[in-house]
């Protein structure tokens, strides 16, 4: 007596392999909110969820690109409403100078306007670096970075020249100013001469 059992295929399961995603959502009214290019994804139609690899994530504010963010890899998900990087994440404003916020992962609820940005955050630009452990950068154009924080401005020659410790700090990328807040610990500066 010979017997076989049947291939059983979860049909409800399908995951979509897609080369070179190009994707570009808008609001109701008709406006870019972001676009989305990866090289290699997927989309499992289950759990409404895209997973990519080597994205590059453009956020916009009306036709203008306001920030460009790439990782190692980023989740899609809750009907393209949440989205997630890890992995070498790098936003970049398009100034003239550039400002650079990295970090391991980063985090958005599209309707929401606040980015949160979690573990080895480093902020730079021309003139500084701010290290901190979190951060969220608001629709306002500030990012606070949560405790602790280390404030570094370099001079000519890529030395220390003044350091503060604070527990929280305040960079406005509009008017390029930082200020630093303490509840229980005072701020801690140091100048090099």
């Amino acid at each position: 007596m010979l017997g076989c059992a049947p291939n059983v295929i979860d049909e409800d399961k399908v995951i979509q392999k897609i080369e070179s995603l190009d994707m570009t959502v808008f609001s109701k009214s008709g406006d870019k909110k972001y676009s989305i290019t990866s090289p290699n994804s997927s989309y499992d139609n289950v759990e409404l969820k895209f997973e990519l690899k080597k994205p590059i994530i453009n956020i916009f504010n009306g036709e203008e690109t306001k920030y460009i963010i790439s990782s190692k890899e980023s989740t899609l998900s809750d009907n393209n409403k949440l989205l997630k990087l890890t992995g070498n994440v790098k936003l970049k404003t398009l100034k003239k100078d550039g400002d650079f916020l990295y970090a391991d992962n980063f985090f958005w609820n599209i309707e929401n306007t606040n980015y949160l940005l979690e573990g080895n955050i480093r902020f730079e630009n021309q003139n500084i670096i701010l290290n901190s452990g979190k951060a969220v950068l608001g629709s306002d154009n500030i990012i606070k970075f949560f405790n602790p924080v280390k404030y570094i401005i370099k001079d000519k020659n890529d030395e220390n020249k003044y350091e503060i410790n604070s527990e929280n700090a305040y960079y406005d990328l509009t008017t390029e100013s930082v200020s630093f807040k303490a509840k229980d610990k005072r701020v801690k500066s140091i100048i090099y001469f």
